[in-house]
């Protein structure tokens, strides 16, 4: 193949001869060094922990070393070892301090490999990483993830667990130099003494007791150190709603708000926001394990929002986030993969319902019509407000009852929960409740609640659904149907309903004439919903004849989607990584429709209820 060089074509040299000398593209070279470091993280574990190579040609020079360098040395491989496998995550994302450490342990576990295992093959290795680091500098420039002192715990527990591990491997690698024949609980024993600086109860000859003991103490020491390090490292905390931003965001929902159904969602104050140079648009986001999630399509006039998904793009390239966004409208798709190149994956649809079109009557309705005609003859009654319009008293009296329905320990919501009820800035929310006299409830009469958040000046959509366990089935289908036939009074005309994730494909699939393809996906997610009931969810909404407004997941790769999947189950709540119960503060606030993406156990009981 012809290169040119400055127009001219000088010489031909083959394409894999050109990409090798060239070298590896920029943008590759961080996932490359993150591999390599992973690689010789495991060579310098394994030179400290195995014996080193007496037959080696570079004994003879390490034999004039002092005596206590050799275990030393092991110690100090197995540590830059264990240190590089927990870097290498870090380099992969370009981070600047990840870079820093490595450029600092690579000098110093081929140091220890040579004066331990005489090893030239691992020095060289350790050497040539490092001049890739040095080269590719500028590579690695990525800010720090949010983060918390929680991290500390996770590090002692993680890294104790592994520490005792290796530290088994390492008291069983001189099998020839153990004195008599200790079973597992002698060696797990001495791993405990060891972690810990004390001699165990196991014996070695030949000076091998030496370099177990630095070994295992390298082990306890860097545990002891990490832990330490995380525990009182300063905080660099999550993105927070401030009160000027709140400000900025309500002033433009006041102007767009009308447009998209999830833009009073941008109000949660556990999100961040990046704003337009103009500040006529902006993007809401959260950083769950290092994905940049934004919900919903951008706040604000339609004009400007490529100037905020820039923002939002510079800041994920920064800290060397995955950016993907959950629930985008097809506008905000088509916008978001204009402006970006990413890619778009229609996720599900939202169940809106036109005020004017509905109605109880007809044969579509009967069911509904007559769940709700029932619980009404079992003396259940219906009030729909404003928040504004109710008492303090009665606020908090809703709140708490809220909370206390809410069945499960995790907050749940993100794109399509607000998280909180009565705030003075949310006057133009709806409440619907049901009542029903009953001495023996906490919460007197109130037996179910759902709250809107406002849509525009003339809809509302779905944010949180509760009920009394004790109650009749069918709380949602009366408090929803209240709502709407409320909604003229109200002025509200168009109602937004739960996310019914793949709605279309199970629609579709169980229509006459489906094709094997669409039958065999369908009856996948039907297989699914033994476990997240995405089939009852959907079911459920279609019992009140909405239309299906399509939404979209924005995404940058297609290996990055199980990622991102992952990420979006810990912003909704289904999945909890947090310390337990007996640990945490119980918050109070009530959160969460619990149905935004994935249906909870405890929706599909209600969903089920009904």
């Amino acid at each position: 193949m012809s290169v040119t060089v400055d127009g001219d074509k000088s010489r031909s040299v083959p394409d894999r001869v050109r990409r090798i000398l060239r070298g590896p593209r920029p943008e590759k070279v961080p996932s490359l060094v993150g591999t390599a470091c992973t690689l010789i993280g495991l060579i310098d574990i394994a030179a400290g922990v195995f014996p080193r190579f007496r037959t080696s040609r570079m004994h003879a020079v390490a034999e004039v070393l002092p005596g206590t360098l050799g275990p030393l040395s092991a110690a100090l491989s197995l540590s830059a070892g264990v240190l590089l496998l927990l870097l290498a995550h870090g380099l992969k994302r370009h981070k600047r301090r990840a870079w820093r450490a490595a450029v600092v342990l690579l000098p110093l576990g081929a140091v220890a490999q040579f004066v331990w295992r005489h090893s030239i093959v691992g020095v060289l290795l350790s050497l040539a990483l490092l001049a890739l680091l040095l080269r590719h500098r500028r590579e690695f420039a990525a800010l720090p993830d949010p983060r918390s002192r929680w991290k500390a715990l996770a590090n002692f527990v993680l890294m104790g667990a592994g520490s005792i591990a290796l530290g088994l491997v390492i008291v069983s690698a001189h099998p020839r130099r153990v004195v008599g024949g200790p079973g597992l609980t002698d060696r797990l024993e001495h791993v405990l003494y060891g972690l810990f600086g004390f001699e165990g109860p196991i014996r070695y000859t030949g000076g091998a007791d030496w370099t177990v003991g630095y070994s295992l103490g390298a082990l306890g020491m860097l545990t002891a150190l990490t832990t330490v390090y995380l525990a009182f490292r300063p905080e660099h905390p999550t993105a927070r709603l401030t009160q000027d931003d709140e400000t900025r965001l309500r002033a433009l929902l006041d102007k767009h708000g009308a447009r998209d159904s999830l833009g009073h969602f941008a109000l949660r104050r556990d999100k961040g926001v990046v704003f337009s140079p103009s500040g006529k648009a902006a993007v809401c986001y959260r950083v769950v394990s290092g994905v940049m999630l934004a919900s919903g399509d951008p706040i604000g006039d339609v004009e400007a929002w490529p100037g905020a998904i820039e923002r939002f793009m510079d800041e994920a390239k920064a800290h060397s986030w995955t950016p993907a966004v959950m629930g985008c409208s097809e506008t905000g798709g088509q916008v978001w993969t204009r402006e970006t190149g990413l890619d778009a994956l229609e996720l599900g649809d939202e169940a809106v319902v036109d005020v004017a079109d509905f109605s109880l009557a007809g044969r579509a309705m009967r069911n509904v019509r007559q769940m709700v005609k029932r619980i009404e003859r079992n003396g259940y009654t219906t009030q729909v407000r404003r928040v504004r319009d109710l008492s303090d008293a009665e606020l908090e009296h809703v709140r708490r009852a809220a909370a206390d329905w809410r069945g499960t320990d995790t907050e749940r919501g993100f794109s399509m929960a607000l998280g909180r009820i009565g705030d003075p800035g949310d006057g133009d929310a709806v409440i619907a409740t049901a009542h029903k006299d009953d001495p023996d409830s906490p919460y007197g009469d109130l037996k179910a609640i759902i709250h809107f958040v406002p849509w525009g000046a003339d809809g509302m959509s779905l944010e949180l659904m509760r009920r009394d366990r004790s109650a009749d089935p069918g709380m949602n289908e009366l408090l929803i149907v209240a709502a709407l036939q409320e909604s003229p009074r109200l002025g509200i005309t168009r109602v937004s309903l739960n996310f019914a994730m793949f709605r279309a494909a199970l629609a579709r699939g169980e229509k006459i004439g489906a094709g094997p393809v669409l039958r065999v996906w369908r009856g996948l997610l039907v297989f699914l919903s033994r476990w997240f009931q995405i089939e009852s969810l959907y079911k459920f909404n279609a019992k009140f004849q909405p239309r299906w407004e399509p939404r979209f997941v924005v995404y940058r790769k297609s290996r990055d989607l199980p990622r991102i999947g992952f990420a979006a189950m810990q912003a909704e709540g289904f999945v909890n990584l947090d310390l337990p119960r007996p640990f945490t503060r119980r918050r109070t606030a009530a959160t969460a429709r619990p149905c935004a993406h994935i249906v909870t156990p405890q929706a599909d009981r209600e969903v089920r209820a009904a």
